[in-house]
């Protein structure tokens, strides 16, 4: 089966940036799960995976506009400390999540205060560019429930 709109895919990767630095990697035991064509997924991403199928190899390099965006300089905010999740203490430069209307978010920490932290909003790759070294683990029709849901079931995906 080929990756196409309503496919669940399922793909290791090896994220890399213009130097060839690796910044991410999936474990490939646990192999990252999407619904093709519900922006679940880099576009980029989505575009380079459409029509290849299982076992096949894809690298796609992406730029900053097409990935992440670019830095914005107007994106340090205060919120507070209690807000911040993923560690008990808090050091600048590290990456913190925190939930907003939009859902969870990943910001870096720049300053820290007793009750508030200055944090950078912008996502840890903005302005980088990326390249994606892919492997498809697997694609199969995507359920009746995963289509009205927009997303992925299972390992690796949403669960509910």
């Amino acid at each position: 089966m080929k990756i196409a709109q309503d496919t669940v895919v399922q793909f290791n990767y090896v994220l890399k940036d213009a130097d060839g630095n690796i910044l991410e990697e999936t474990d490939t035991d646990q192999p990252l799960l999407y619904l093709q064509g519900h922006n679940n997924m880099l576009e980029g991403v989505e575009k380079a995976l459409a029509g290849h199928a299982k076992g096949d190899s894809v690298t796609v390099t992406l730029a900053p506009e097409q990935a992440y965006g670019k830095v914005r300089e107007d994106a340090v905010i205060k919120v507070p400390v209690k807000h911040l999740q993923g560690a008990k203490k808090w050091r600048p430069g590290m990456v913190a999540t925190v939930n907003t209307e939009k859902g969870q978010h990943q910001v870096t920490i720049v300053k820290m205060g007793r009750f508030m932290a200055s944090v950078d909003t912008n996502h840890p790759f903005a302005g980088k560019t990326l390249t994606f070294d892919m492997q498809v683990v697997d694609v199969r029709q995507a359920t009746a429930n995963e289509v009205s849901h927009r997303h992925a079931h299972g390992a690796g995906g949403h669960q509910h």
